[in-house]
């Protein structure tokens, strides 16, 4: 089970890292966009604009909180914290509404965090 807890672990980390570049290349798009609609003469440019940078700003906010959580994640999984298999267990639940992949993923995370030989890895026995 070690493997298998080494393997989520990389994953974790792997989302983290793809999360934060999700968030730069997020923000970069809707900038660009932002001076797309600002550039034009129309009426209503200057709120298109705003909106725009609201949307850029709360996706780039809510990709890093998932990086920071999933890197967070990761980490402790690698060092087998207890508090790690409950984030995972937290986490894998939510990535099953992530059709299809993280569905795919969070059926695989909530297998292995809820064997009793992986509760044995983290220090923890019911």
């Amino acid at each position: 089970m070690a493997t298998h807890v080494k393997i989520i672990a990389v994953v974790f980390v792997l989302v983290g890292v793809m999360s934060v570049v999700g968030a730069f290349f997020g923000s970069l798009a809707f900038g660009l966009l932002g001076m797309l609609i600002g550039a034009q003469a129309d009426q209503g440019a200057p709120v298109g604009v705003a909106l725009l940078g609201l949307a850029g700003m709360a996706l780039m906010i809510m990709l890093l909180v998932v990086a920071a959580l999933s890197v967070t994640c990761g980490w402790g999984l690698w060092r087998f914290r207890p508090w790690a298999r409950i984030m995972a267990i937290i986490l894998g639940a939510i990535g099953l509404t992530k059709f299809p992949l993280g569905t795919l993923f969070g059926v695989y995370v909530l297998a292995v965090m809820f064997r009793k030989d992986t509760e044995a890895l983290f220090g923890r026995s019911t």
